[in-house]
Parts: C-alpha cells; structure tokens; sequence
C-alpha cells in the first residue's frame, strides 16, 4: 500500500471511528432523557449500507459508497451520523469547480456528516462534517454550528454558544493561534442566509481546502474538530433537556426549523456536492428536520 492510499485509509477509519463514538453519546442522552418530558421508548441508530450509483449507474463498478445512521427517538427526533468513501471521476462541468480536477476529474473522498434536531425547543439543534479530499492536489474541510431555536438562544453570548464556541477555539489553537479567528469569521460568512439578511444559527467555524503542506498535521487538526464537537454538544444537550416546554416553544422551533431547510436547499456545499457526485439522497436530504413551518 502506498504512502497515499494508507493515509486514505486512516483517514476513513477515523470518520467510522468518530461516527461510532457520537453514536453511542446519543444513544446514552436517549437513554437519560427524563420520561416525565419524553415518554416511550429509547431511540437506537439504524444503519443502512449504500452503494454510489446504485439505481443510477449500476455498470460503472465499485465507486465506494457509506453507511446511512439514523435514529428518532425520544429526544433526537431526527439525527443522522453518517460516513461516506467514494470515488470515480467528476462530470466535466463539475470538475471545473473543484480544486485540481479541471485537467484531471478523477476523485477520491471521505467523511462524516452529522444534523441533530431535538424534540425539547430549548435542546439546539447542531450540524458538523468534517471530510477528506483528494484529487491532483489533497486538502481536508469541515466545520460544524450551533443552531438554537429560540430566540433568547440566538445570540453568541448566551452561554451554550459560549461553550460550543470554546470548544472549537481550543481545537484551532492547539494547532495554530491564527486558525478559529480565521474559521470562525468563515463560518460566519458561510451560515448566512443572504435572502433574509441573518444568520442560521450562531455560528462555530468552517474550512475549506486545509493543506499546510503536512499531513499528518492536517489530519491531527481535523480529529480535534471532531473531538471538540463530542465534547462540548452532548453536554449543552444533556443541560437543556431538563427543561420544560410549551407550544408557543415548539411553534418558534418549527418556524425556525424553515431557516434550516432554506439554507440546506439554496446553499449548502455539501448538498450540491453530494448529489453532483451520485451520492445517497437519503443521507444527504436527511438533514431536512421532520416537521418546520413557514408562517
């Protein structure tokens, strides 16, 4: 195996292993959820396996592919954790757009993606990816926001984005002082609904195209992003869902909910970029919340 295919190979079993571990955090919030609040059973992740092309190209052989984690439960009334593998050549259009693919449209790419939407108004909802890339040129991308549904929450001073913020600063600097300053002002950028005129939630930081030249830096620095998301959203979740609520609560999360969908639909990267590439619209639709309003 070469020096390229084993860091592939690293770097697809660290996704598995940081989907593995968020999975079970999860699982574990289910289970201590108070009946009292959330009746009924414990949710538990149902994994299905896909192929990429499957229905769509079925004679292109192995193109990789990934396992869908989805569970609704008690108090994650959807979340999806899911780890994708794949390559083969991007379409000639969509190769002029991705670094180092215009003269050689062959790709490799793995990840992790991850949306929670909580049944509790006061429980955030959240959104992390962190991924791997590799065309002519290699580069690793990702990020991950905080995104409450009540107004009070709205706003970075309150203390659950304070603690989420401070997870991901303590993340960037342990690589390099310059880099949540940096990925932070990006994320703010890039969760911005332009037709509104407003955030989608408040923010945590966004990269693209990370290479400084070192690898095993690079791949050091995104398994801390993973880390500081397990660290710092279950215990703002495991906070919140003591809480009670009331259904002019649930009525401002399902009109919030909305601002979710028009981002996702109108411009998330990874939604075009999943569906450009064949990946499984299951999984990548599945960050839609189950229920949103539009008043």
């Amino acid at each position: 195996m070469t020096d390229a295919e084993q860091r592939k190979a690293r770097a697809r079993a660290w996704f598995e292993e940081l989907r593995d571990q968020i999975c079970a955090a999860f699982e574990a919030l289910e289970d201590d959820a108070p009946p009292a609040l959330y009746p009924g059973m414990s949710g538990h992740f149902v994994r299905t396996p896909w192929r990429r092309g499957d229905g769509q190209n079925s004679q292109s052989g192995d193109q990789g592919g990934g396992v869908a984690s989805m569970m609704r439960g008690r108090l994650f009334e959807k979340v999806g954790v899911h780890v994708s593998t794949v390559h083969g050549a991007f379409s000639p259009d969509f190769a002029k757009q991705v670094k180092g693919a215009a003269d050689d449209p062959r790709f490799w790419a793995s990840g992790i993606s991850l949306i929670a939407h909580l049944r509790n108004p006061h429980c955030p909802s959240a959104h992390m990816n962190t991924r791997h890339l590799v065309t002519t040129q290699w580069w690793f991308g990702g990020g991950g926001d905080l995104n409450p549904t009540q107004a009070y929450q709205r706003n970075e001073s309150h203390e659950d984005s304070q603690a989420f913020h401070a997870a991901l600063r303590d993340a960037c600097d342990k690589h390099r002082e310059d880099l949540h300053l940096r990925y932070k002002k990006w994320a703010d950028e890039y969760f911005w609904l332009p037709h509104r005129s407003e955030p989608r939630g408040t923010g945590g930081i966004f990269y693209d195209h990370h290479n400084s030249g070192d690898w095993e830096r690079d791949f050091a620095f995104t398994q801390d992003v993973g880390r500081a998301f397990l660290t710092a959203y279950p215990l703002i979740l495991r906070t919140r869902m003591h809480e009670n609520w009331t259904e002019a609560d649930r009525e401002e999360q399902l009109v919030q909910r909305g601002r979710y969908v028009e981002f996702n639909l109108l411009y998330d990267r990874g939604t075009t970029f999943g569906l450009k590439t064949g990946g499984h619209v299951e999984s990548i639709l599945s960050s839609m919340p189950p229920v949103a309003k539009w008043p």
